[in-house]
């Protein structure tokens, strides 16, 4: 049964279903960056160890009881706007423990980025909007997966945690072939048959891994590439994670660690976030439903905001703690915010021209506020940024000079995001 806070349209339903959950799309394979590139991205690395830490707000957080409360204003809600750790910066009173944190952040404002619909909103978001090249461009994951290279460790380099179905999503890589997918942990959980029956012997064991490769040989001779790339890339993910069984024994989480995040589906999977990003998982993205208040905003977002309030704290603050905030790059946001005026249904409805999201670690610059919007939040007042500036954003954070790494489609340079698109000005450090 749909809740009545939800978006009615078929685009919200396509959105859930197709967008976040199959992410349809052909995988192409053979496609990488040529050697060239790969120098130029090589010299142009500060580090290389760097990582991302992606936290989706699928359906549109609402700004003004979030990041840009306009209490004054004709429409600006019930909640007040409270203090944060940076003098003169206020935020949503649904936020206390985020406002402690804020020296910590890079809030941005000014976004300003046109599509109002969650089906095609959400790839865009996710994709850069690159330009049409006539190839699936890649989802963020996959694009830093393939910019920063596999990681030595052995372990899986995207990893997906998110409520519902699991499994290997390749079609997050887009043209960039099969092995840049998503590992998807559903609900958090490891792959299934991540245990090997003690029934079955090393030998055994060997004997079954020779037999898959011949099957697999003979499986290729009349099928496209990518379909077997798919199926190997999660079993050798699948073989890694066997080893490494103890990033899901929740029991070995400290009790005030899981009371500090939260119980729900969205403070647990920050928290294994944590796990993994400390194992040296190079890009986590961590996806939660539900945001899109069309009807009883209010009430919902008293629900919801806390929910991402707490672990969002709490996350930044053990990154901080542990010395590796400097080392990844954390990006909260969503497809778009919410608009200033509320519906018939005490809701609000989706609003791509002026919202909100939030930065944090690698190369962010700490405790800016950056870009603003007009009282009643309608409209950003000034510049405003698209996600190409975001992606350009991100990928200088980690060390990447977009204007000089390419993709190789097969011979042909492509742009890794879009060249009439500027970093943000004021996000970097």
């Amino acid at each position: 049964m749909r809740r009545s806070s939800e978006c009615g349209s078929a685009e919200h339903l396509i959105s859930r279903r197709q967008a976040l959950g199959t992410l349809a799309g052909a995988a192409v394979g053979g496609f990488g960056l040529s050697s060239l590139m790969q120098e130029a991205v090589a010299a142009d690395m500060k580090q290389k160890g760097k990582q991302v830490l992606f936290i989706w707000l699928d359906g549109g957080m609402s700004q003004f009881e979030s990041w840009d409360p306009k209490p004054d204003s004709e429409f600006g809600g019930p909640f007040r706007s409270i203090k944060t750790s940076v003098p003169g910066t206020h935020i949503s009173e649904l936020m206390p423990d985020t406002a402690k944190i804020m020296h910590h952040l890079a809030v941005v404002r000014s976004m300003s980025t046109k599509d109002p619909n969650h089906s095609t909103g959400v790839p865009r978001m996710q994709r850069g909007d690159p330009a049409n090249r006539g190839v699936p461009y890649p989802y963020l994951g996959a694009a830093v997966t393939k910019l920063l290279g596999f990681p030595a460790n052995g372990l899986p380099p995207y990893i997906w945690i998110k409520p519902g179905s699991a499994g290997f999503i390749y079609q997050e890589a887009g043209f960039l072939g099969s092995k840049y997918g998503a590992l998807a942990l559903g609900d958090g959980k490891p792959p299934i048959h991540i245990h090997r029956p003690e029934s079955v012997t090393d030998e055994t064991d060997a004997a079954r891994h020779e037999l898959r490769r011949l099957a697999n040989a003979r499986f290729r001779l009349d099928r496209r590439d990518s379909e077997v790339d798919a199926y190997e890339q999660s079993y050798e993910m699948a073989v890694q994670l066997m080893k490494r069984k103890e990033l899901f024994d929740n029991t070995r989480l400290p009790a005030k660690d899981i009371e500090r995040y939260g119980t729900h589906p969205l403070g647990r999977h920050l928290l294994q976030a944590r796990v993994l990003l400390e194992a040296g998982v190079q890009f986590v993205k961590v996806t939660s439903y539900h945001w899109d208040t069309h009807g009883d905003n209010f009430n919902m977002s008293q629900q919801m905001v806390p929910q991402i309030d707490k672990p969002f704290a709490a996350i930044v603050n053990d990154l901080e703690d542990r010395g590796m905030l400097d080392n990844v790059v954390v990006v909260l946001m969503s497809e778009f915010g919410r608009t200033p005026t509320i519906n018939s249904r005490i809701g609000r409805d989706h609003w791509p021209d002026a919202w909100s999201l939030a930065l944090a670690g690698a190369g962010i610059n700490r405790g800016a506020l950056i870009g603003k919007t007009t009282k009643d939040g309608a409209w950003v007042d000034g510049e405003g940024y698209d996600v190409g500036d975001l992606f350009h954003t991100v990928f200088r954070a980690l060390g990447i000079n977009p204007n000089k790494a390419h993709y190789d489609n097969n011979g042909q340079p492509l742009p890794i995001v879009r060249d009439d698109c500027f970093a943000i000005d004021g996000a970097l450090a």
